[in-house]
């Protein structure tokens, strides 16, 4: 098996399931709403895991 596999993070994940979620409800383009679900993710990995 020689499989050319890229590994992807978590972090990578999840910025990209935001960046899915802001594109089917906003009208941004594939760059705003990636820029936006970076600075999502962010904020989010700032609230506290109790909190979460």
């Amino acid at each position: 098996m020689n499989a050319d596999t890229v590994p992807v993070s978590r972090y990578e994940i999840r910025v990209d399931t935001v960046k899915k979620i802001v594109n089917e409800h906003t009208d941004l383009t594939n760059e705003a709403a990636f820029s936006l679900a970076v600075h999502m993710v962010r904020a989010l990995d700032t609230v506290p895991e109790s909190v979460r």
